[in-house]
């Protein structure tokens, strides 16, 4: 399936990781980055993203807030958060936010994870 991955994370090595991980098990993926919640705004608002993995701690909005801004534009566009900030209310509410939470380090389940998204119903992380 040829769709848009849009990573967002402050850390260059982390989306680099993740767009190799992508490279390897999902080929046919082309991936777009922003390092910011109003980058990643900005590009859904101008361009047809299918995915995103968002990073919690990032400068400006959190991967959370920048979800619901994201969400304002793309109502059901699947996103997975991907982040090593694992405390319980992170997770509980990427759960309230329909959001898929997915532990850093960053690994080959994750990108599965990610790519079975896009194989559920709109509304169901």
């Amino acid at each position: 399936m040829n769709l848009k991955l849009l990573i967002v994370d402050d850390s260059r090595m982390s989306r680099m990781i993740l767009q190799g991980l992508v490279q390897q098990h999902q080929p046919q993926w082309s991936v777009v980055h922003a390092s910011t919640g109003d980058e990643a705004v900005a590009i859904v608002r101008d361009q047809a993203i299918d995915l995103v993995s968002m990073d919690f701690n990032m400068p400006g909005m959190n991967g959370l807030e920048a979800v619901a801004a994201l969400r304002q534009h793309r109502p059901g566009l699947p996103v997975a958060l991907m982040t090593a900030n694992v405390q319980a209310a992170v997770q509980q509410q990427a759960q309230a936010m329909n959001v898929l939470f997915l532990a850093k380090p960053i690994t080959a389940d994750a990108v599965h994870r990610l790519a079975a998204l896009m194989d559920q119903p709109q509304g169901e992380a």
